[in-house]
Formats: C-alpha cells, sequence, structure tokens
C-alpha cells in the first residue's frame, strides 16, 4: 500500500491522503468503495485506478495500522548515486496482483537500465564516475519484494543484469495477519462499519490474497496445517483468488525458481506480531506464536505428542522468519512494519548497499530490543488509550511522545511505568486524525507506529 492511487478519469486522489482528510474518508466508507476491484478490473480491463507517485504523506488502514511516506528513502538513494537520473521510482497499483506488477516492473527496469547506460557512456562527465558498467540494484519495502523476486522469474534476463536486491519487511511466506484482514477481524473494537467495509473490500484485491501465509500456520490443536482456497473463502476471501495467489507461492518455492541476485533481507524483530491463528466457526483467531519444525519439515512436538510453539516476534505484520526470502544472513532491526523504510539505520544500511565496494554483514544493532505496541483498531479521539513498550522493564533513559502528522506538533508525552514485566503508558489523540507514537532511548534508533483517531462512534463490532 505504499503507492498513491488516482482516479484516472479526474485526477481524484484515492490512497495517499492528508491525514487530516484520511479519518473521514475511512469514516464515511469512501475508501472503500473507490479501491474495490469492479468486475471490469477482475477480467482484467485495468486503467481505472493509476499509481502515480510513492506515498508522500502517512498512511493507515485498519489491522494494518501505519504506513510512513517514502521520501527519507528516496534521499537516501538519491545520495548514494552518481546523478538522480540513475534511479527510477516504480509506483504500482498494490490491489492488483504480485505478477501483474511484477511483468510491469520488470519492463520498467530493462528500459530504465538501457537508458541510464546509454546517458552514462554519452556523457564523459559521468563516464569517468563509473566504478563498474551499470547494473540494476532493487530497493523494495513490503510487497515491493513480492513485486521484485516476480520481475526477475518472468524475465530471467534480468538476473545477470541485477546486482543486489535489497528487501525491508517483505512478506516471502506471507502474513498470518492476512487471513484476519480478510475474515473482518471479529475479534477488533474497531467499528462494525468499519471492519465489514474492510473485509469487502479485501476480498475483492489480488493484492491483499497474494499476502495470504505461505506457511502451515492453522492451529487445529494436535495438527498445524496450511490455509487452502476454500479455507480462505469461508473465511471471507475469495477462494479464486487464494487459490492464484497459493499457486505462486508453490511456483516460488519449486525446484528452479529464481533465486534474487545478492539478496540483503532487512527483516524487522522484537514486536508482537500474528504469526498463527485458529478457525472455530468461521472466524480466524490471531495467535502470536509459531509452531517449530525439524531440519525435515516436520512438525517438533513435546513429550505428550502437541506441537511446539514459540513467540518469534516480527515487525508488528511480518513475523520474522517469513522475512527472510533465501537471503544468506539477514539483518534484523527492532522497527515497525510500516517505518523500516524511514528508519534511520535502515537507511544507513541500504546507502552503505549502494555504495560498497565489498560484502556487508548487516546493519550495527543498538544494545537491546525495544518493542512498541499500539492499538491496531486504531484509538477513538478523547478516550484515553494504551502505548506498551517491550524490551525494557524500567523506565529510565525511555522517553515517548505523541505527534500530530498533519502539524507535526507533539500533542501528549507518555508518562512510561513498569507493567507486568514491560512499560507501559495511558494518552489520549486530543481530536480525530492521524498521530504517530514515537518511543526514543539511548544508542537506539527511535521506534514509532501511527495511529489513527476516530471520532467517537456507537456502532461497535460485537
Amino acid at each position: 500500500m505504499g503507492s498513491e492511487l488516482r482516479d484516472a478519469r479526474d485526477g481524484r486522489l484515492l490512497w495517499g491522503l492528508s491525514p487530516r482528510l484520511l479519518e473521514q474518508a475511512w469514516r464515511n466508507s469512501q475508501m472503500f468503495q473507490e479501491l474495490r476491484l469492479t468486475p471490469q478490473e477482475r477480467a482484467g480491463t485495468f486503467g481505472r485506478v493509476r499509481a502515480t507517485a510513492l506515498l508522500r504523506t502517512p498512511a493507515w488502514a485498519p489491522v494494518l495500522q501505519g504506513f510512513e511516506p517514502y521520501a527519507a528513502l528516496c534521499r537516501t538513494v538519491d545520495d548514494a548515486v552518481a546523478d538522480p537520473r540513475a534511479v527510477l521510482t516504480f509506483p504500482y497499483d498494490w490491489r492488483l496482483s504480485v505478477e501483474y506488477n511484477g511483468r510491469l516492473l520488470a519492463r520498467a527496469a530493462r528500459r530504465h537500465l538501457e537508458a541510464w547506460t546509454a546517458t552514462a557512456t554519452a556523457e564523459p562527465a559521468l563516464r569517468r564516475l563509473w566504478e563498474r558498467p551499470p547494473r540494476l540494484v532493487f530497493v523494495a519495502h513490503s510487497m515491493g519484494g513480492l513485486v521484485t523476486r516476480e520481475a526477475l522469474d518472468h524475465h530471467r534476463d534480468l538476473v545477470p543484469d541485477t546486482r543486489s536486491v535489497i528487501t525491508l519487511g517483505t512478506p516471502f511466506l506471507g502474513a498470518a495477519k492476512t487471513a484476519v484482514v480478510l475474515n473482518g477481524d471479529r475479534g477488533s473494537r474497531l467499528p462494525a462499519r468499519l471492519l465489514r467495509g474492510l473485509q469487502a473490500l479485501a476480498a475483492t484485491l489480488p493484492g491483499v490474497h497474494d499476502l495470504l501465509p505461505d506457511y502451515r500456520c492453522v492451529d487445529e490443536g494436535l495438527e498445524v496445517v496450511r490455509l487452502d482456497p476454500l479455507m480462505v473463502e469461508a473465511l471471507g476471501g475469495d477462494s479464486e483468488l487464494a487459490a492464484a495467489a497459493m499457486a505462486r507461492q508453490s511456483r516460488m518455492r519449486a525446484p528452479g525458481a529464481v533465486v534474487m541476485p545478492d539478496h540483503r533481507a532487512v527483516v524487522g524483530v522484537a514486536q508482537e506480531t500474528v504469526q498463527s491463528i485458529r478457525i472455530s466457526s468461521a472466524v480466524a483467531t490471531a495467535q502470536y506464536e509459531a509452531f517449530l519444525t525439524h531440519s525435515d519439515g516436520q512438525l517438533r512436538r513435546d513429550a505428550h505428542g502437541i506441537p511446539e510453539r514459540r513467540d518469534r516476534y516480527g515487525d508488528g505484520t511480518v513475523y520474522r522468519d517469513a522475512a527472510h526470502g533465501g537471503a544468506v544472513k539477514p539483518s534484523y532491526l527492532p522497527v515497525q512494519h510500516g517505518a523500516l523504510a524511514e528508519n534511520e539505520t535502515a537507511l544507513k544500511y541500504v546507502h552503505a548497499v549502494l555504495t560498497e565496494f565489498d560484502d556487508l554483514i548487516g546493519p550495527p544493532m543498538g544494545q537491546g530490543e525495544l518493542g512498541l505496541a499500539v492499538p491496531e483498531a486504531g484509538v477513538i479521539a478523547g478516550v484515553p488509550w494504551t502505548i506498551r513498550v517491550t524490551g525494557r522493564t524500567v523506565p529510565a533513559g525511555v522517553s515517548c511522545v505523541l505527534t500530530d502528522t498533519d502539524t507535526g506538533r507533539q500533542v501528549a508525552r507518555a508518562r512510561l511505568a513498569a507493567c507486568e514485566g514491560e512499560l507501559a503508558a495511558t494518552v489520549t489523540a486530543p481530536t480525530p486524525g492521524l498521530f504517530r507514537v514515537v518511543v526514543t532511548a539511548g544508542g537506539i534508533t527511535p521506534l514509532s507506529q501511527l495511529v489513527l483517531a476516530h471520532e467517537p462512534d456507537e456502532d461497535t463490532a460485537e
């Protein structure tokens, strides 16, 4: 969801609204209706919606939470290259399938490499700066990593022309939270109309189904199984879209699947993350534990035959073991999913890879791993809510503030206190709108997450 989307007819912004307008759009269900795939789009006739730019303002979606803009990442990349013409940004319609967008990216990447090579060859000043012939480096956040892998798989001629692929929080094995989204997150405190709208929107989108978990994540007590298309349909998704997504996932696991050149995976850790689900009466309940397996893929069981489980954490959306994507040595950062592409340490790592001559082993880690948890469903303006910080048991040296993303003004300072082995604080968003929670501690890059404050609404989920 990292690209702005516009109505192709009148240029009206559909996704990427200013924080001031975002809460209103979710409240009146306008966003649900305009982003849903139409029957014509489902049949392959696209063009109603255009992806025009990478996100330039913070965004938020129910359950999925916050998405920070990409300005800092773009500046980092521009600073690492000899000339800004060497850089191509690739916004895409994230509603559509990863496979479709991968083919578009492959064509765009080939055109860009040829154009930049011609430019650099023709200009003596640029030619003198060459340390090596121009090759591609893909820098991708979240779903963008899946799109990149599809591009390289469908157009294998790009592989030898690619030096590196850097992925930030990409769900290579999917995200269990996707099943919760398709189920309408029935355990949430969100208003019922918002849950219904979210579920109905997600059920039409191939891009959402492409994020379904590609590992055994359904807890059946003594067994743990994979989701299948009929399960997805029972939860509220689309069986046809699920089958297509699972076929793609299977293809990427098969012998001969593309291997991304010099893949560098930055993986978020230490954040509470949905890792598995339990299904009862067509309701998916999120579980914050993953099931352990032996090297042959068989479940590890205790002395009573019960599958062993462990909280592996993640970035709040993608659990850590789902974000490797075959990288030889993943790099771990205690950062929320939506903020990975603007995190200072992650950006320094991207810059280092773009400018390196020798292999690096990953970004430096600060002492300890801070985790941040805020309400996934958003909050109600004027009503107190709780921020939780994990990885610390005493508040000394840890600060937490709430800022208004529209004005940049600090609206509250959270007074963290010890609470059951972690830190917690109660704050209040004064008005409806999009707010940013920022936690800082000595020696660690600030940790942040976005939270949307809704207007009070009596229509709540049961």
